[in-house]
């Protein structure tokens, strides 16, 4: 299960992104100033929604200060829109810049993409491999044919190990894979 700390200092956008990503299956933490996400920043997360205006310091300050400590990825997720803060929040190394208001589904399907984008090349589980560039699975170093359907099923469950999925879960997945 992927983490996600989500640093907003509005309540109601944190409560209802909270909510809807812990709906997705993510498990989420909320902190809402500059200090307490220093305090609470570590290496199990896996993403970091950064706001750019917090009560006490600056979104890019804070971005530099994770990085510094932590190898995570990093989306802006901010009112500000002007080209140049889209522009030196991309050029410093955040994996993406959406600004609010923003559509739910859209935040989702980014969230999906950045974490996409870091996955593995190869996963082995014992005696099975899955190559996700060449969408190819070996047991025991032999093809293993796999309709398209069971591929992403497969490859759904081997990149959440330890999680249990229920259909409906599976089945909403399978469209993002």
């Amino acid at each position: 299960m992927n983490k996600i700390l989500i640093v907003e200092d509005d309540s109601t956008i944190s409560l209802g992104l909270s909510y809807y990503l812990k709906q997705e299956g993510y498990d989420v933490t909320v902190s809402d100033t500059y200090k307490m996400t220093l305090e609470v920043i570590d290496n199990s997360y896996d993403l970091v929604l950064l706001d750019l205006s917090l009560p006490d310091g600056n979104g890019f300050d804070l971005f530099k200060e994770i990085k510094k400590r932590v190898n995570v990825n990093v989306i802006f997720l901010t009112a500000v829109d002007e080209e140049t803060s889209v522009v030196m929040g991309l050029d410093m190394g955040a994996d993406d810049y959406i600004t609010k208001p923003f559509k739910a589904r859209e935040l989702l399907s980014r969230v999906k993409n950045v974490f996409r984008r870091n996955s593995p090349d190869v996963i082995k589980i014992g005696n099975v491999t899955i190559d996700i560039r060449g969408a190819k699975v070996l047991k025991n170093g032999k093809d293993v044919f796999l309709t398209a359907l069971e591929y992403k099923i497969l490859l759904i469950l081997a990149l959440n190990p330890n999680q249990v999925f229920t259909r409906e879960k599976i089945l909403a997945d399978i469209w993002w894979c």
